[in-house]
């Protein structure tokens, strides 16, 4: 039982571990524990993450070629599976079978 509940004859509306008034949840040594964890991981993430491996000037366009040919081979593969360009011509010349005037 609560003490709110006890002593002033109260009770958390609803469901007590939901909404505004909700029962707050009680903080564990295992809580504070995985806190610490999480928290000595982030700052290991930002250690690694503020030295980067290469500076900016070996950076810049360090790839450009790789990515050329991947752009190349997509455009490759999307255009095989396209049909061939049809013309009205094609389509339209057995009407010139029986054309009358030649020039």
């Amino acid at each position: 039982m609560f003490l709110t509940t006890v002593l002033l004859r109260k009770r958390i509306p609803g469901k007590q571990w939901i909404g505004k008034y909700r029962r707050p949840r009680a903080v564990t040594l295992a809580m504070k524990q995985a806190m610490i964890r999480r928290l000595e991981i982030e700052a290991e993430n930002e250690y690694w993450l503020s030295r980067p491996y290469l500076t900016r000037e070996q950076e810049y366009k360090h790839n450009t070629e790789e990515r050329r040919a991947k752009w190349e081979a997509y455009k490759r593969l999307v255009t095989a599976k396209f049909p061939e360009h049809r013309y009205m011509s094609d389509h339209l010349d057995h009407l010139n079978v029986t054309k009358k005037w030649a020039s």
